[in-house]
Parts: structure tokens; sequence; C-alpha cells
């Protein structure tokens, strides 16, 4: 089994899929996170049906989470697509940086 169709496997599951999102978000790159949400949405329907549950259009979503990871989704874009995937953004405390 190849990399990217186990880990394609792996994002259906929503616990894995929120850890996948939570770990690609400390990176602090804008670009691993956003090439993350693009598997996430990849493995739960694809663009179309992530734009259509999320009331988004494909070509700004596709524009807006290319593979590259190299988009730059505003807030409503990224959080729709989110939801559209079954899943919520939520915050912990950190240890401040000194």
């Amino acid at each position: 089994m190849k990399h990217t169709d186990w880990l394609k496997n792996q994002l259906k599951d929503d616990n894995f899929a929120a850890q996948y999102l939570t770990q690609a978000a400390q990176d602090l790159e804008p670009a691993v996170f956003i090439a993350a949400l693009r598997h996430v949405v990849d493995a739960r329907g694809g663009l179309a049906k992530v734009a259509n549950v999320g009331n988004l259009s494909k070509a700004s979503l596709y524009k807006a989470i290319p593979h590259s990871g190299q988009g730059n989704p505003t807030a409503k874009t990224m959080f729709a697509a989110l939801r559209a995937s079954g899943l919520n953004l939520t915050f912990s405390a950190a240890t401040p940086v000194q």
C-alpha cells in the first residue's frame, strides 16, 4: 500500500484527522497546515463534496487550499472547509514563549 493511500484512509477517522491537523498547525508554517487541510478534504469526499456541503465555490476552494499548500484561505473558507469535512477548530493552552 502506498503512503498516500494509507494516509487518505487514516484521515477518514475523525480523531486521526483532528490530530493530523493539530500537528500541522504546530509547525507554524502556514503552507504545512494548508497542505494538511487539503489532504483531509481529499480524504473526506474531495473538493466538490466539501464545496457543496460548505456552500463554497469549488474553484475558490481549489485556489485557497491547493495541494502545494501555497494557498491563502480566508478564515471563512478555512472554517467552512473544516466544518464540511466534519471537523471543528479548537484551542488549548500552551506554554508561552519566554
